[in-house]
């Protein structure tokens, strides 16, 4: 097609040859943005800088300083890593180079093979890296039939990715080309690696981090902050997968597929029964518990988590009580707001920590207390009779955001705590160069649970994400190496469980609406997975929280 087209931008019509490239649009508009231009929106649809355009249209950009742009930089980085280690080491001494988890900002990887990371291999590939950024290379991306996919994957060696697109419906697939380096990913890339300017590689236990910079300040690598106890719990969980030898889609596609999912799910809820049995053994022989203080992100399981550390302190001796911090908030035109205009319920000063330290203080003391009830229909403390005392073996089982900072808890004797973190922490991954974000895992998690208990639409939930997300990052994440233990609450096969129950939710989002990108993220997400059905799933199961059918009252 030739001829002259228009495009607006931003209100601005200007007129471009048919089959312009988004990327030289995009050069254009760069020095009117703080960050780097990544992607377009173009009536409406995310698309790549290398999309050529053939007819008028509306675009807008997407730079690193969005959540969207961010996440496309992190993909690009990782594949340009990848491809650095490949040509330093040598494909045949590479046998696996796994993208495990998230960690200080960064990516946690392992390589395996015979090749030992140390600070000088690393320095190698970080300056390899930057030799690449500095030639800009572009990254291509083209299609084909998924039986060629397979073939060439198997060629590579890429079992993780034979499995995965053997239970793909799709005909196609998309695969990225870094100067003669091939793999796929799940998302949106770069145009060239001229794009990925900052990064850091740092050598940790027994694999690196690829440190990279945050949407919040996109040009800056933030400094690598070990986070021990997040670690080991991430390293725990990748030792039950291992064990299970489920550590990707396709791995647990084939055991669904083999009929062998209900001994599956019955081991992973074992192993998590026993930790939280490990646990209560833990606190009873600290032996001057009284406060077992539990926080954790949204949609982490507290709730079933708190029930069933009681079960098993009960069954070691112990008589737990259980309070929720949300029953101290000070009555709503009390209420502190945010920016803009809205009740503020996730900083502390929405809550009367006053009143909650001289209650818990006093049933330490083995006093009687009458506890409040939060009435958030009528945005008021109540009291109707309930009523509490301690003895010699009773402990408070307390669930609230703050209960890791001592903010919250600052007259108790800290002898007298136990924390706990508790988040769900995604073991799995998509394939060994994909991983599953935690947060898109907590996110199905609640669109579920909103729609189930709240009457809240999909539509909803997602666009009070990124407000839900900012508290966690101000009022949990930063105290949760403070807890005295982490517990994830991630199940490996429950993604499989929520399919079936999130997408008829994300299927009615509308397009014209600017949470339609993010559902359909989630149901092409969604779509590596094949269904469990939730009748196989016990009832005391963490997964109950959220799709219903289980034993606790919630």
């Amino acid at each position: 097609m030739t001829g002259t087209i228009t495009i607006t931008v931003e209100s601005v019509e200007k007129e471009y040859e048919s089959g312009v490239l988004l990327l030289d649009i995009a050069n254009e508009w760069q020095e009117k943005y703080d960050s780097d231009i990544v992607l377009a929106r173009v009536n409406g649809k995310l698309t790549e800088l290398n999309k050529e355009i053939t007819n008028n249209s509306k675009i807008s950009f997407i730079t690193t300083a969005s959540t969207c742009g961010m996440d496309t930089y992190k993909r690009s980085a990782t594949l340009m890593m990848l491809k650095a280690f490949y040509d330093i080491c040598g494909k045949n001494n590479i046998e696996r180079l796994c993208v495990r988890y998230s960690l200080s900002k960064g990516y946690f990887c392992k390589l395996f093979g015979n090749v030992k990371v140390t600070p000088e291999l690393l320095q190698e590939v970080y300056k390899y890296m930057m030799q690449m950024v500095n030639k800009d290379y572009p990254i291509k991306k083209y299609t084909l039939e998924t039986s060629v996919a397979i073939d060439n994957f198997k060629k590579h060696g890429m079992d993780d990715k034979v499995k995965l697109f053997k239970y793909r419906n799709n005909s196609t697939v998309n695969v990225y080309s870094l100067n003669g380096f091939e793999d796929y990913f799940y998302g949106y890339m770069v145009p060239s690696t001229k794009y990925i300017k900052y990064f850091e590689l740092y050598q940790f236990d027994d694999g690196f981090v690829l440190q990279l910079p945050t949407k919040e300040n996109p040009t800056e690598v933030p400094k690598f902050e070990p986070q021990r106890k997040m670690y080991n719990v991430l390293k725990e969980s990748s030792k039950w997968s291992e064990m299970l030898e489920i550590n990707t889609v396709g791995a647990l596609n084939d055991i669904i597929s083999s009929s062998s999912i209900e001994d599956m799910i019955l081991v992973q809820e074992a192993l998590q029964e026993k930790k939280i049995g490990d646990i209560a053994e833990e606190i009873k022989n600290r032996g001057n518990v009284k406060y077992v203080m539990i926080a954790g992100p949204s949609s982490s399981g507290k709730t079933t988590f708190s029930h069933r550390l009681s079960i098993q302190l009960r069954a070691i001796g112990l008589k737990p009580h259980p309070i929720a911090v949300d029953d101290y908030f000070v009555d709503r035109i009390n209420s502190p707001k945010d920016e803009n205009g809205n009740y503020n319920y996730e900083i502390l000063e929405a809550l009367d920590v006053k009143k909650f330290n001289e209650d818990m203080i006093a049933l330490g003391n083995g006093e009687t207390v009458e506890l409040p009830t939060y009435n958030f229909v009528t945005g008021k403390r109540e009291y109707k009779g309930k009523k509490l005392k301690l003895g010699k073996d009773d402990v408070l089982v307390i669930e609230g955001i703050h209960c890791l900072n001592d903010g919250l808890s600052y007259a108790l004797d800290k002898e007298n705590k136990f924390k706990i973190y508790v988040s769900a922490l995604t073991q799995l991954n998509i394939d060994e160069h994909n991983r599953i974000p935690t947060t898109d895992g907590r996110l199905l998690r609640r669109i579920v649970r909103d729609a189930r208990t709240r009457g809240t639409n999909a539509r909803e939930t997602i666009s009070r994400w990124q407000s839900v997300r900012k508290g966690e990052e101000n009022y949990i994440f930063p105290y949760q190496e403070e807890a005295d233990v982490m517990f994830n609450s991630a199940l490996i096969y429950e993604l499989s469980v929520l399919k079936q129950y999130a997408e008829p939710l994300l299927y009615q989002i509308p397009r014209n609406c600017s949470e339609y990108d993010e559902a359909n993220r989630l149901i092409k997400f969604l779509n590596y997975f094949l269904g469990v059905s939730s009748e196989r799933i016990p009832t005391n199961s963490l997964v109950r929280e959220f799709v219903g059918g289980g034993c606790f009252d919630l």
